[in-house]
C-alpha cells in the first residue's frame, strides 16, 4: 500500500519533454455539482517567461482560466482571464483558493474525493503539459494565502 501512494504522490507532479515547465502539488475542489475549480504551483525553469494560454479537459463543458478580483464594491468576483497567467522565468506561479485557477463549468459529473481529472495545459512557449489533478474535496486553504479573507 505505501509504494502505491508514493507511486500515485510521483504522478503528481507533470514534465514535458524539455522538463522547463514542471506542476506540482495539484488539486480540484467542486463546491457545487455544476463547477469545479483546480490548483497547483507551476514552476518555470527556462531563461525567459513564459505563459499559461488555456487549459482543456473532459470533465466539463468548458475549461477557462479565472482569477478572483474586486469589483470595487468590496466584494470579490470570478473573472476569465482571457490572456493568461504569466510563469516568470526561473520563477513560479501559484493558481490557488481566491486567486487564479482553473475553472471547470458545466460539469459532466459531481467531483469524487480521490478521483483523478487529466487536464492539458496549454503554454504559449512549452506547449501542452498533461496534468493528473487529483479531487481533495477536504484540503482547506493553506494559511496566508487568501490574504483579501476577513
Amino acid at each position: 500500500m505505501k509504494a502505491f501512494i508514493a507511486a500515485a504522490a510521483l504522478s503528481l507532479a507533470a514534465t514535458p519533454m524539455l522538463a522547463e515547465i514542471t506542476v506540482s502539488d495539484a488539486y480540484a475542489r467542486a463546491s457545487n455539482t455544476k463547477a469545479g475549480a483546480a490548483f497547483m504551483v507551476i514552476e518555470n525553469s527556462a531563461d525567459e517567461a513564459d505563459r499559461l494560454i488555456d487549459a482543456r479537459a473532459t470533465v466539463s463543458a468548458r475549461v477557462e482560466l479565472h482569477t478572483h478580483k474586486e469589483n470595487g464594491d468590496g466584494i470579490m468576483q470570478m473573472i476569465h482571464v482571457k490572456d493568461g497567467f504569466e510563469i516568470p522565468a526561473g520563477g513560479k506561479h501559484m493558481l490557488m483558493r481566491g486567486g487564479d485557477h482553473v475553472m471547470f463549468m458545466g460539469l459532466n459529473a459531481p467531483f469524487e474525493q480521490g478521483a483523478t481529472i487529466p487536464v492539458t495545459l496549454v503554454f504559449e512557449k512549452a506547449g501542452e503539459v498533461a496534468v493528473d489533478v487529483i479531487v481533495d474535496l477536504q484540503r482547506k486553504p493553506q494559511h496566508g494565502m487568501m490574504k483579501h479573507d476577513h
